[in-house]
C-alpha cells in the first residue's frame, strides 16, 4: 500500500448516486482526510460549474480540479486554468451535425455553456448540472470551446461512436440521475481524465505512485491505469473492476468510504 497524498474523485457513480446528493458521511470523511494532509480534487465530465464547482470547492477550497473529462483544469479559489480548446475545424463539423440531425450537443467553455436544443433531456441535463435552462446558439458561447457532448439515448450510442470525430476523442458515460442518457465526450486528441490527473499532480509535486483515483464508468479507466492505486466502485463497469487494486461498495451503499479509509491508513 503506498503512501496516498492526492485522492481525484469522479462524481456521477462515485461521489453521487441517483438521490444527485453527497452523503453526509462522505463530507465528513473528506473532512478527515485533508485534515491528514491529504489533497482532494474533483474529476468530473460535469463543468466546472454549478454543483461540481460547488462540490470541488468543499472538497478542497483552493485546490486544483478535473472538470469536463480532463479538458478544464481549474483552481475555483484563485480562477486559474490550465484547460485545452477544442480544434475549431472539429467544432463546426459538430455543430453542423447537430443541426442537420437534431441530436442535442454541448458546447462549453471553462465555466459556462451553450445548448440550442429545447429538450426534455437537455432541460434535465441543466437540472442535474443546478443550472437554469437557457438554450441559445453555440456561437453565443463567449468563451473558448474546450469540450462538446451529445446527449443521447442508449440505441443512438453506436451510430454516433461510428461517425467521424476528426482529431477528437469521443468518450461514453453515464450518469445514474439520467439513466435514459448516453452522455458522449468530445474533447481534443489526447485530452482525458488521465491529463487532467497529472496537471494536478505536477502542480501539487505529487508522484502519480502517490495518487489514488476513485471511479465507476469507462471515462475513467485512462486516468485509474496513469495512477498508482485505482480504486473501482462495485456499481462500476466490468472493465474497471478487473484492473482495480481495490474495488469498494456501491455507491448507493457510499462506497467510496471504503476508498478514504484505505487512503488514510498510511496517510
Amino acid at each position: 500500500m503506498p503512501v496516498i497524498r492526492l485522492i481525484c474523485i469522479d462524481v456521477d457513480g462515485t461521489l453521487v448516486g441517483r438521490s444527485g446528493l453527497v452523503a453526509e458521511a462522505v463530507w465528513e470523511a473528506a473532512a478527515a482526510a485533508r485534515a491528514r494532509g491529504i489533497r482532494l480534487a474533483i474529476c468530473t465530465g460535469r463543468p466546472g460549474l454549478g454543483l461540481a464547482l460547488e462540490w470541488a470547492s468543499r472538497l478542497d477550497a483552493h485546490g486544483w480540479h478535473v472538470f469536463q473529462n480532463g479538458a478544464s483544469v481549474l483552481n475555483p479559489a484563485t480562477r486559474e486554468s490550465k484547460s485545452t480548446p477544442l480544434p475549431g475545424a472539429s467544432l463546426a463539423v459538430l455543430i453542423d451535425r447537430a443541426r442537420a440531425t437534431g441530436r442535442v450537443l454541448e458546447v462549453y467553455g471553462d465555466t459556462d455553456y451553450a445548448v440550442e436544443s429545447d429538450s426534455q433531456r437537455s432541460r434535465e441535463h441543466a437540472a442535474l448540472l443546478g443550472l437554469e435552462f437557457n438554450p441559445r446558439s453555440f456561437e453565443s458561447l463567449a468563451q473558448p470551446p474546450v469540450r462538446a457532448q451529445w446527449l443521447i439515448p442508449h440505441h443512438e450510442l453506436a451510430t454516433v461512436l461510428a461517425q467521424s470525430h476528426p482529431l477528437l476523442d469521443a468518450i461514453p458515460s453515464t450518469s445514474p440521475v439520467m439513466p435514459d442518457t448516453m452522455f458522449v465526450n468530445l474533447t481534443a486528441a489526447g485530452v482525458g481524465k488521465d491529463s487532467g490527473v497529472r496537471t494536478v499532480a505536477t502542480a501539487y509535486g505529487i508522484d502519480l505512485a502517490e495518487v489514488m483515483m476513485v471511479g465507476d464508468a469507462l471515462n475513467d479507466l485512462s486516468a485509474m491505469h496513469a495512477v498508482g492505486f485505482a480504486v473501482a466502485m462495485g456499481n462500476a463497469e466490468p472493465e474497471l473492476h478487473a484492473m482495480a487494486r481495490l474495488v469498494v461498495g456501491d455507491v448507493e451503499d457510499n462506497g467510496l468510504l471504503q476508498a478514504f479509509a484505505a487512503a488514510m491508513d498510511d496517510a
